[in-house]
């Protein structure tokens, strides 16, 4: 199992964080999620944000392979009408590491079994 974590370095606007969460919901999700060699191997998928706009997106997928096709299915897709490139300049740093152990709590499921907004409410 594999982590790959994504950072966007802040502080980062309301207008860049605002395009980069249209970017995520209308171009970037709807693609992921309609592809069945990436779903198959994606575990999990956290999208963590600071005050500041920093934000974090930590993806747990069962292989490097699986990490790397999430990866060309995002650069293969075309901004959508009204995106402006210049409020999205792409991540600041992309790592991947090797997962040595989970240790879920009780409340996991739960936590997990929803959505939850960029408020952290479902």
């Amino acid at each position: 199992m594999y982590a790959q974590v994504t950072t966007f370095d802040g502080p980062r606007s309301a207008e860049l964080v605002a395009a980069a969460d249209v970017a995520n919901r209308e171009r970037i999700m709807p693609v992921l999620s309609q592809d069945a060699e990436l779903q198959q191997g994606l575990a999990l998928n956290l999208i963590l944000r600071r005050p500041d706009g920093a934000e974090m997106v930590i993806t747990v997928a069962r292989s490097t392979e699986t990490l790397h096709r999430g990866e060309e299915l995002i650069l293969g897709t075309t901004l959508l009408p009204g995106e402006d490139p210049l409020l999205l300049p792409g991540p600041s740093r992309v790592e991947t590491w090797s997962v040595v152990d989970v240790v879920p709590g009780g409340a996991t499921a739960d936590l997990l079994d929803a959505r939850v907004g960029a408020s952290g409410v479902r």
